[in-house]
């Protein structure tokens, strides 16, 4: 299956080295390149791209209200962040707006294709540990209550929800719980679905901003194994 992918940056060099990279991946197409947020509403539009790669800083519109305006048309839009900067409060705001994660400009190419595909499978890009310094530093301005859903949530949700925060994989939030990998997606769709999250990493902004969990998920869980 091929993964359609919309450009969007002000820069037409970083939009041409970024289309010279993905296109030449076989299962990467570039549908349509956008140098501003407007023209990237339009395209996504028209062209229903699997991911939108979304430059935050662009004339006209940012990418940020453009994040917000893609979602709030359809809500299974998928949207990569690129960035130059590794604590940029526009990022951690996109990530709230529902963003599916961030890549800095700077990453090593096959970083960034191995985003593509992971934010095309529906996943959230959260491993790398400058989301976790974004988030962190950024939740730490603010205090949210948790919401009452969490409430019903059982104590393997939790610690699954936990470890979720921390930027763990399926595989290594299995590992750390002794069950299995299909157990974890199981646990993870079902805390997604009552907290009303569209992805993982609406479920970390979610812990940090509430703090959640007594210690911080980066540095070591509070409840797993309670």
């Amino acid at each position: 299956m091929t993964i359609r992918a919309l450009l969007v940056d002000d820069q037409s060099m970083v939009r041409a080295g970024l289309r010279m990279l993905l296109s030449g991946e076989p299962d990467i197409e570039v549908v349509a390149e956008a140098g501003n947020g407007l023209q990237a509403i339009a395209h996504a539009a028209r062209f229903a791209p699997d991911v939108v790669l979304m430059d935050i800083r662009m004339p006209e519109l940012d990418g940020l209200e453009a994040t917000r305006r893609i979602l709030a048309t359809d809500p299974s839009a998928r949207i990569l962040i690129l960035t130059t900067f590794n604590l940029d409060e526009y990022v951690y705001e996109a990530l709230r707006a529902g963003a599916s994660g961030f890549v800095l400009k700077d990453d090593p190419p096959e970083q960034l294709i191995a985003a593509v595909r992971t934010i095309a499978a529906g996943e959230a890009l959260l491993s790398p540990s400058v989301t976790k310094n974004v988030i962190r530093h950024f939740t730490r301005l603010h205090r949210d209550p948790p919401p009452p859903a969490v409430g019903t949530l059982t104590a393997r949700e939790l610690n699954v929800l936990e470890l979720l925060a921390r930027g763990l994989s399926n595989a290594e939030i299995g590992k750390a719980l002794f069950i299995s990998e299909t157990t974890v997606k199981t646990h993870v769709t079902r805390v997604l679905q009552k907290l009303e999250l569209r992805d993982r990493a609406q479920a970390i902004v979610l812990a940090y901003r509430s703090h959640l969990f007594e210690d911080d998920p980066i540095t070591g869980p509070a409840g797993v194994g309670r």
